[in-house]
């Protein structure tokens, strides 16, 4: 959304965004209004308050930390089935509904203040239902957006039961959107399938352009494979890039003293369990989470970014936001994954950002060609092509919504 807002005014658009309140200040560079409203926490802050009381550090996955006491190495635990199952019954439509009332009223209340052309709602679902009330009540053009799907979501957690009401209320949501827009063509090709749509807008998430140079931080003098951001069970497979280096290791074709693993974000007991039996405690790690602008740094260090692809069919269509952030610090990109890796591969291709890699034996090939230049120059170079690149970018983006809005509004007008 921030990136999105940045670049609408050079498309004739001026943003303001209505969220719930912000952990952080937004750049006062940014030249756009924020409206902060009412919150009064998601369907977990009550057991938030009493594992603090417990003394669980509440910053951090709480059931990681379940996990992780009960010795639990599993990908999927009891713990995440009773998390599921309580979000499945408590938490519909989503895990922020508690905000549809106080959204609501701040919007209508700003939106009579100010003329707005048009609406744009941004996941989670709670923030569509605010949208279709502003639009009931005021008749403003509606954008309706998806970086996720909803009830066709690649990575839904829930049974039959919830899914039949998810889908039914997504249905009876959308049909009063004037234009929806999600991420990919596959997605899009869904979404108007079950909504019986002649259009949905397939565009592109991207970086912010501005942070495209940053050539003052220095590449890690170590052979340091980088990957940042959450791991999905059963989804993705780190366990192939371990196998990898493990093999490398004993067939003496690359050394320990030499390379670093390093895993930013939430820490997980069962890839753990993985970086022990693969006897590779000595050099990779778990850093835990970091910041945003923290795990960017990492990624502009590293001498290879590991991109976790998909290993589930039902994933084809999905872009991580990573792979963005991976092309802006303009190292190689080791891509992992299966057959649903099809629009990833492109990406990487196109831009010649990197290599893509499925089978353990090919991620040893191309691990090892990386450390060989790596022991050669000191460093492995990326040889991706800028002016490709900026074609996954905010403004790019922008301009592509800012079009979306431009016709919503003439069809509102009755003139297209």
């Amino acid at each position: 959304m921030l990136g999105l807002a940045k670049y609408l005014p050079e498309f004739g658009w001026e943003p303001t965004i209505i969220t719930a309140p912000l952990n952080t200040r937004p750049d006062p560079k940014l030249n756009f209004k924020f409206v902060e409203t009412r919150f009064d926490g998601d369907v977990f802050s009550f057991w938030r308050r009493l594992f603090g009381a417990m003394n669980f550090d509440t910053k951090k996955s709480i059931t990681e930390q379940i996990k992780q006491s009960a010795g639990s190495g599993e990908r999927v635990s009891w713990a995440d089935k009773i998390r599921t199952l309580y979000q499945e019954i408590f938490a519909y439509p989503d895990t922020e509904k508690k905000w549809l009332k106080p959204a609501t009223v701040s919007a209508v209340e700003v939106a009579r203040k100010e003329k707005f052309d048009a609406i744009l709602s941004v996941w989670p679902v709670t923030a569509h239902l605010v949208a279709k009330k502003i639009k009931q009540k005021l008749q403003i053009p509606w954008v309706a957006d998806f970086p996720d799907p909803w009830s066709t979501n690649h990575f839904y957690p829930y049974g039959k039961i919830r899914k039949f009401f998810d889908t039914r209320l997504e249905k009876q949501t959308l049909k009063g959107a004037d234009a929806i827009t999600t991420i990919s063509k596959q997605w899009a090709r869904r979404e108007e399938g079950l909504l019986g749509r002649d259009k949905v807008y397939d565009i592109l998430n991207g970086f912010d352009p501005e942070q495209f140079d940053h050539e003052e931080i220095p590449v890690s003098r170590k052979f340091s494979i980088v990957y940042t951001g959450k791991i999905y069970p059963g989804k993705q497979d780190p366990i192939k890039i371990l196998l990898a280096i493990r093999e490398l290791l004993n067939e003496d074709k690359i050394s320990a003293d030499d390379l670093e693993i390093k895993f930013y974000g939430e820490k997980l007991a069962w890839l753990e369990a993985e970086i022990d039996r693969t006897d590779l405690g000595g050099v990779a790690k778990q850093y835990g989470p970091v910041s945003k602008q923290e795990a960017l740094v990492k990624q502009y260090e590293a001498q290879i970014l590991l991109l976790l692809g998909w290993e589930d069919q039902q994933e084809t269509g999905v872009y991580p936001a990573k792979i963005f952030e991976y092309l802006i610090a303009r190292r190689p990109i080791l891509l992992t994954g299966g057959s649903a890796d099809e629009d990833l591969r492109e990406v990487v291709a196109e831009t010649g950002a990197g290599v893509s890699a499925t089978k353990v034996a090919e991620i040893k090939k191309a691990v090892l060609n990386f450390y060989q230049e790596y022991k050669k120059n000191g460093v492995v170079v990326w040889r991706g092509d800028k002016e490709k690149t900026k074609k996954y970018s905010h403004k790019t983006m922008a301009q592509k919504f800012a079009a979306v809005f431009n016709g919503v509004i003439g069809k509102q007008n009755g003139t297209g």
